[in-house]
């Protein structure tokens, strides 16, 4: 895709969802589903919180996309989640996948190899989760760099570049790597997106809702295009945000303002090329990140 290719596709993504409502129902984080509900609505979509396997099975079957969030793990979630993707996957419904947590205990080692035989349309995570994702599903080297700390990455964007595209060639889709800067890759073309704000990372949830975001755009364009729309609207609206506010209570209010009062024009025309980097279509979205 051109740089004007990419701005058309980010604008039209996110009319299309302003003007559509697509409902992205989740199965996440329980300490963070009101920030991802609010964020879902913010930009247009709407949202659904549920759990219960026969529930999230029907509701899976019809939904135009979908968000499932590993990072709380319950024993009802054993029978939730390998129906709700078996779901997804037999009826073609793009849905996200956010391994948060990912090997810190073995039922959640377990589900996640499952979702392998599923394989999400986006996978978004921070690099530490990425890397252990495409290990465990035996797509790099046992030794590739990569460890967790809890729900924290230790590891750079830039080093789990190898294992993102590893997971995007196999599942067809695309993956989404959070940090200081975010990586988006569909196996094919990787772009770099620098912006957003520090500040993010001083509120719970915002990767979960940034997850959540990505679903209601997967609801009415490709992965690809999904992922990075989502990415480049919270990039815009933390640094708006983080102008504005005087701490991480006022941010997260801020931030939710922004992401409403965002136009599909804005999203489209903060998007700028600046350069191609290992011989591959990787473009920098241009805009320098704010730092408190």
């Amino acid at each position: 895709m051109t740089e004007q290719e990419i701005r058309s596709a980010l604008a039209q993504a996110a009319g299309d969802v302003r003007e559509k409502n697509p409902q992205a129902p989740s199965v996440t984080n329980t300490v963070t589903q009101d920030f991802v509900a609010n964020a879902q609505l913010a930009v247009g979509g709407s949202a659904t919180m549920i759990y219960l396997p026969d529930e999230c099975e029907q509701i899976a079957a019809t939904a135009p996309a979908f968000y499932i969030n590993t990072g709380t793990m319950l024993p009802v979630l054993a029978e939730t989640l390998p129906r709700t993707a078996k779901t997804l996957h037999d009826n073609r419904t793009p849905w996200v996948l956010d391994p948060v947590g990912i090997g810190m205990n073995g039922l959640r080692t377990k589900i996640l190899s499952g979702f392998k035989d599923c394989k999400p349309s986006i996978v978004r995570g921070n690099a530490s989760e990425i890397i252990a994702l495409a290990k465990l599903w035996q797509l790099v080297d046992d030794d590739y760099a990569g460890t967790i700390r809890g729900v924290d990455s230790t590891e750079k964007v830039s080093a789990a570049k190898t294992a993102a595209i590893a997971l995007a060639k196999f599942t067809g889709g695309a993956v989404a790597v959070s940090g200081e800067e975010d990586l988006i890759t569909d196996g094919e073309q990787t772009i770099i997106c620098a912006g957003g704000s520090a500040m993010l990372t001083k509120v719970t949830g915002s990767g979960c809702a940034l997850g959540g975001v990505m679903a209601v755009y997967a609801a009415v364009a490709n992965p690809f295009t999904a992922a990075l729309t989502a990415t480049t609207a919270f990039n815009l609206a933390g640094m708006q945000a983080a102008a504005k506010s005087d701490g991480p209570a006022s941010f997260k209010i801020k931030f939710l303002d922004a992401l409403y009062k965002l136009t599909a024009q804005e999203i489209a025309d903060s998007f700028r090329a600046v350069g191609v980097l290992d011989s591959m279509l990787t473009y920098t979205f241009g805009m320098e990140r704010v730092k408190e």
